[in-house]
């Protein structure tokens, strides 16, 4: 009876062995397989592996594309959970079979166990006279199972640890990398705002150099327009200066050498008023009277006379009539307007 049941317990650890041996050729056939399938990224793990041993790490080049860089690294996390889901699931699966296994057994062994006591006859054979040997072997066989199932797990908490390690790990350097494009992003943004910002600095300059050109053309313009008009008022200025100069030397001339009138001027009145009231006195002394008006009034004169002498005497009768109240008349040589 021992014999058989020390059988059936190697036939299920022979059973659970094979069930592992498959399970962990399944895994490498696997682990291959995505060898096969994303060889680049056997060739990172391996370059990392080799770098670790000096102390440095080398990250790899930039991708351009920072989307499709993220996407990949997204289906790479995805394959990576997948696997580790599915190794789970089978060594879940292989804990399973394996205490089915067991419980198969320790029923098996039981009904054998009831069925030996059943064909024994009398009162010794209750339940109670089990074989010492047999109940050693059962509590061996419970420890052993006990063990490895501990063994199992130890060994599955190991590939956890080492497969979140390794996760952990490569989630690293594809932060690392992210982080590296995401600086390098940065850095292309501030480059090309930096360009924009000297390409607007330079155009705000070129405008500003233009207006300041602009200015100052219109500022020589202005000026030579005011030289111009300075120049054609001094030139209208000294046509007339000259004009009046000639007008002026003409009736100097007149005056010398032109038909001369003898006058006596008697006053210089300020207004017509006063011209008017002089006017009518000398007009009532029966006197010729001519008025000429000047810059400084109108001129009362009376004649012409024919001589100075006889002008002279005009001016005494005049000066002399206390009616007329005009002692400051005075003899002139006098051309008329229209003769000038």
């Amino acid at each position: 009876m021992n014999n058989k049941q020390r059988w059936m317990g190697g036939v299920v650890l022979l059973g659970g062995g094979v069930l592992l041996a498959a399970l962990l050729l399944k895994g490498k056939e696997e682990i291959h397989q995505n060898n096969i399938k994303h060889p680049e990224l056997v060739e990172q793990v391996q370059q990392k592996n080799a770098k670790s041993d000096s102390g440095m790490v080398q990250l790899q080049g930039l991708t351009v594309d920072v989307e499709t860089e993220k996407r990949l690294l997204e289906e790479q996390r995805r394959a990576r959970e997948k696997a580790v889901a599915e190794q789970e699931a089978r060594a879940a699966e292989f804990l399973a079979m394996q205490q089915q296994a067991e419980a198969d057994a320790a029923r098996k062994a039981a009904e054998e166990y009831a069925a030996l006591n059943a064909a024994r006859t009398g009162a010794q054979q209750s339940s109670d006279n089990i074989p010492p040997e047999l109940v050693e072997d059962e509590k061996a066989k419970q420890k052993r199972l006990a063990e490895e199932k501990l063994t199992a797990q130890k060994k599955l908490d190991q590939q956890k640890a080492q497969q979140q390690s390794e996760a952990d790990k490569k989630l690293s350097a594809e932060n690392l990398k992210a982080e590296a494009l995401r600086k390098a992003d940065q850095e292309r943004k501030a480059r090309e705002k930096a360009a924009e910002e000297k390409k607007l600095r330079e155009v705000e300059a070129q405008r500003k150099l233009e207006a300041q050109r602009k200015a100052d053309q219109e500022r020589q313009a202005t000026a030579k327009a005011a030289e111009e008009k300075k120049l054609r008022e001094a030139e209208a200025k000294h046509k007339e200066d000259a004009k009046k100069k000639a007008e002026a030397d003409k009736a100097r001339d007149l005056l010398e050498n032109g038909d001369k009138q003898w006058m006596v001027q008697v006053a210089l009145a300020a207004n017509a008023a006063n011209a008017d009231s002089v006017i009518s006195k000398l007009k009532a002394k029966g006197y010729k009277v001519v008025q000429s008006p000047t810059s400084k009034g109108i001129r009362i004169m009376v004649g012409p006379a024919k001589s100075r002498d006889v002008a002279d005497v005009t001016r005494k009768k005049i000066t002399t009539d206390a009616s007329l109240n005009m002692k400051s008349a005075w003899v002139i040589d006098w051309v008329p307007l229209d003769r000038r």
